[in-house]
């Protein structure tokens, strides 16, 4: 065989640094040595891994091809040091990435729960759309993802995970709200509303489409956020309607801000997934942390 984890793991520090000698002192070495490694390992490959721009070194389409499987060795043979070496410490790092409804509303008691019994954990979250929480995930930014919307990458496996009810609300002022009192609302006023959405790549907006478009066709847009946080205080300010987890409206509709609207439409649900990367090696403490997610969702749709 000739290569080894040393020229992988130069490889990687110089595709995250973006030069030779940035990449020098994460890896101990000097600058000429680590260009030498770096020049070994595409000998080696008969190939070119990065575009030469001036001082930057920049990953070409075989470079980026390269990275994850690099990246999954390195971690892979990480893990087995940190297993055998006497006395390493059994702590667990966390590196999760989570949709924005997941991070904001589930994530915080499912890892209070876990780590009341897991002591010894340490977690790195990032919040993004799920666009952003896949894309965390194919690049080994994040071990494990917790998406709310579908994941179409090839290299990502998804496990089927809690079950969410996505409900149609307006502020009880609306004109819909006030309608929807003595009957359901119909299609054709759900498909007149004035609706406010989520951005592309959200995939609260992804499940909304496939919810309500096979039935009402068209949806009229008055606005796109970027946050369902903010979806809901512009609802609620009386700006229009629109269809979001019920775990986002739970406190506004408690404090009678918002009100769930009584629609001809069928029960709205969708199930949130549990990501990661199909070369991702899953330690015996990640595997216990899916466990648990999914000990988590037993209860929830209990």
């Amino acid at each position: 065989m000739r290569l080894t984890l040393r020229q992988l793991q130069i490889f990687e520090a110089v595709a995250r640094a973006g030069s030779t000698t940035a990449a020098a002192s994460s890896v101990a070495l000097s600058q000429s040595a680590t260009s030498a490694a770096l020049n070994e390992l595409e000998h080696a490959l008969d190939a070119r891994l990065f575009d030469r721009v001036g001082k930057r070194l920049l990953l070409n389409d075989t470079g980026r091809s390269l990275l994850p499987a690099a990246q999954a060795l390195l971690e892979g043979a990480q893990n087995i040091e940190d297993r055998f070496v006497a006395g390493a410490a059994a702590q667990l790092d966390l590196r999760l990435a989570a949709s924005t409804t997941v991070g904001n509303y589930v994530l915080p008691p499912l890892l209070a729960s876990y780590c009341s019994k897991a002591r010894d954990v340490h977690v790195q979250a990032r919040i993004g759309n799920t666009l952003e929480v896949v894309a965390a995930v194919c690049s080994f930014e994040a071990d494990l993802g917790l998406i709310e919307g579908p994941c179409h990458a090839s290299d990502v496996i998804v496990t089927p995970w809690m079950e969410d009810e996505l409900v149609v609300v307006a502020s009880p002022r609306h004109p819909l709200a006030q309608a929807a009192k003595s009957r359901k609302l119909t299609l054709r006023q759900l498909r007149d509303a004035q609706w406010l959405l989520r951005e592309p790549g959200s995939g609260t907006r992804e499940a909304v489409a496939h919810a309500l478009l096979p039935h009402l066709h068209q949806l009229q847009e008055r606005m796109t956020l970027g946050s369902s946080e903010a979806i809901k205080n512009a609802v609620a300010e009386g700006f229009g309607v629109s269809c979001l987890s019920r775990w986002v409206v739970q406190d506004l509709i408690a404090s009678r801000r918002l009100a769930i609207l009584s629609t001809a439409l069928p029960r709205l649900k969708r199930r949130f997934g549990l990501i990661h990367h199909r070369k991702k090696i899953l330690s015996s403490s990640l595997r216990s942390f899916l466990a648990h997610c999914q000990a988590h969702a037993a209860v929830s749709d209990a």
